[in-house]
């Protein structure tokens, strides 16, 4: 059988297209979610974030218009993405999340896709596209060819949050202050494993998000822990204990790159111990040390306009450095 026919009876591909270089689009709906997964996974941009099983979790809060794009019969970009009051986000449930692709992403191809996208959501009454893309540090090859094609089309850049990360090929020493606070810790008797006792965590995570900024964690212990039975080897939490009592911990999301810091939180005990220095002490040189980036996360409020400067000084002195995350509103 050749190999168009085999395309013919895809149930992803539409009968419609007649030439072979032309750009289409197709909403996503729940029977390709294995045409979607396989891109994915062989994607160079992405990460577990971008599977069906991670982003439908929420589906209950966010109207999915996640889009397939096509280069003739053959699938070349994903789109993960939800709409509101005609303005398509880039996803709001997902840190960050523009346009997957493979190796064979061409700058030429990113702006025939742009055009059909601009072209696309005029067809469907959008009136902008809020843009969340990828940092550098996800991708496996080189993937900014949507940087490109978004300041092409007159895209804006409306915000800009900083992360702070580790280069864990290029070390930067750790403080001073750090190595001496670490020092002290390790005689202190605690104790750091890998648990499943997400619930414990995350109420001390809900106790001290709320004392300190007013708010609560992105998700609820009841979806960490459907995301952790679903993605076993990619969220993972490591505890600080004493005498099996969780004094602290961190939960990690892990990519093909990178080992991010989702949650990190220590109750009182586990703040006067310097506790939480030890897990990502721990995670940094042992657990961690074959990753390419350790990323500790956002230090930024207020849609970017505010740094918190004690937060990123206290992850600055394990080495990191600024990484960011860019946000661009897309006028259709």
């Amino acid at each position: 059988m050749s190999k168009s026919c085999e395309c013919q009876k895809n149930p992803i591909f539409s009968s419609t297209i007649k030439v072979e270089t032309r750009i289409s689009i197709k909403k996503y709906d729940p029977s390709n979610k294995p045409y979607w997964d396989d891109f994915v996974s062989r994607s160079k941009n992405g990460s577990f974030l971008f599977y069906r099983d991670y982003m439908d979790y929420h589906s209950d809060r966010f109207f999915d218009y996640s889009l397939l794009i096509f280069k003739g019969k053959k699938l070349v970009a994903i789109l993960p993405a939800n709409i509101k009051d005609n303005i398509i986000f880039s996803h709001q449930g997902l840190t960050f999340g523009g346009i997957i692709s493979n190796k064979k992403m061409t700058m030429s191809l990113m702006m025939m896709i742009f055009q059909e996208l601009k072209a696309y959501f005029k067809d469907n009454g959008i009136d902008k596209v809020i843009y969340k893309a990828i940092p550098h540090i996800y991708h496996s090859f080189p993937a900014e060819e949507d940087l490109y094609a978004l300041i092409r089309y007159n895209a804006k850049l409306i915000r800009r949050d900083v992360s702070s990360t580790i280069n864990m090929n290029e070390r930067i020493p750790y403080s001073r202050n750090k190595k001496r606070n670490i020092k002290d810790t390790k005689t202190s008797g605690l104790t750091i494993r890998k648990s499943m006792n997400f619930e414990d965590f995350m109420d001390i995570e809900e106790k001290r998000l709320a004392e300190k900024y007013g708010v609560k964690p992105a998700h609820t212990k009841e979806e960490i822990k459907l995301l952790a039975s679903r993605f076993p080897d990619q969220i993972k939490l490591f505890t600080l204990e004493n005498n099996k009592e969780i004094l602290g911990g961190v939960i990690i999301f892990e990519s093909k790159n990178v080992a991010h810091g989702q949650y990190q939180a220590a109750n009182d005990e586990g703040l006067k111990s310097g506790g939480t220095d030890l897990i990502f002490d721990f995670l940094i040189n042992n657990y961690y040390k074959d990753k390419k980036y350790f990323d500790f996360g956002i230090s930024t409020e207020n849609n970017g306009l505010y740094l918190n400067e004690g937060l990123i000084h206290y992850k600055e002195q394990f080495g990191a450095r600024s990484v960011v995350h860019d946000f661009y509103e897309w006028e259709i």
